[in-house]
């Protein structure tokens, strides 16, 4: 596909060094006629990058390119979120479930983008209403008391019928993009990509409710504190408060944003790789299936 008057927009590591997959992207600019943006406050760092205001990239990025990790790659999600412009994540984090292509494998990614030899991953995403303005999580919004050390107290109705109330340290309500995250270390069932289900998991429960739920993609979760405020974060990176008694209702909003895709059964294999490093339990025969074929005869793995 032509690529000439495109824009590329970067959404970039706040810490991490990126310059060498910069240094890839504006390389191929360079040969397209490709624009290539990012905020102001990353722009400033990264040579050969022009400064835009997010609204405006949003608006006019063809493409958004995430440097950095999970977080990076979420934010990236959020701020295109509800157009279809492709999402290419590009790992400079640490294990970057969301990612597939690594920075050495940057170049031939962009080729590939290039000819259009991809695919594009659809993923869902929760949508927080009941105060000022819609926010919208795709990994998970976690539920806490503001004072700190301090149980949170929440009525849960779903499809407008009551269902009980928590009291725990937190509520985590994620997505299956966000099974894995904090919702997987506090004991909540890892959901499949392909099934639209939420999670409600509460974090060292005292009453009420106990267990994860798993509820369909289509249903209404309404959640309350009558008696004191709510913190509530958006991906572990959106903070705010809102007041005792006010609802606070999520849905799943399917399809929201669009990853790029290479090859799934690539990017399967690591997800597999990354799932073991949480200590999911694998046989060690398992385990060699993990290690390359050519490295398999140098691995020293435990026997059965």
């Amino acid at each position: 596909m032509g690529m000439k008057n495109h824009v590329i927009g970067l959404v970039v590591h706040p810490r991490n060094d990126v310059s060498d997959s910069v240094a890839t992207v504006v390389g191929l600019a360079s040969a397209h006629g490709v624009r290539i943006v990012a905020k102001p406050s990353d722009a400033v760092r990264l040579e050969g990058v022009e400064p835009m205001a997010d609204e405006e990239l949003a608006e006019r990025a063809d493409f958004v390119f995430s440097l950095g990790g999970d977080g990076t790659m979420l934010g990236a999600m959020r701020l295109v979120a509800g157009r279809p412009t492709p999402v290419l994540g590009v790992n400079h984090g640490n294990i970057g479930f969301l990612i597939e292509v690594s920075p050495d494998g940057l170049s031939q990614a962009l080729d590939r983008l290039v000819a259009g030899d991809f695919s594009l991953e659809p993923h869902s995403c929760l949508e927080l209403t009941g105060h000022d303005a819609p926010a919208l999580a795709f990994n998970d919004v976690v539920l806490t008391a503001t004072q700190p050390w301090t149980a949170v107290s929440l009525d849960l109705e779903i499809n407008a019928v009551r269902h009980g109330y928590y009291r725990s340290d937190a509520v985590v309500v994620c997505t299956p993009t966000g099974s894995t995250a904090y919702n997987y270390a506090a004991g909540g069932p890892i959901i499949s990509p392909s099934a639209p289900l939420i999670g409600l998991t509460p974090v060292a429960p005292m009453s009420g409710i106990t267990r994860p739920i798993v509820l369909g993609g289509d249903e209404t979760v309404l959640l309350r504190a009558p008696s004191h405020e709510t913190r509530l974060s958006l991906d572990g990176a959106a903070t705010f408060t809102v007041d005792a008694g006010a609802d606070m209702i999520l849905r799943m909003r399917p399809n929201a944003v669009n990853v790029v895709r290479f090859d799934q059964d690539t990017h399967g294999t690591r997800t597999r790789i990354k799932l073991s490093l949480l200590d999911l339990p694998l046989r060690p025969d398992q385990l060699v299936e993990l290690v390359p074929e050519h490295l398999r005869d140098k691995a020293r793995l435990p026997r059965l």
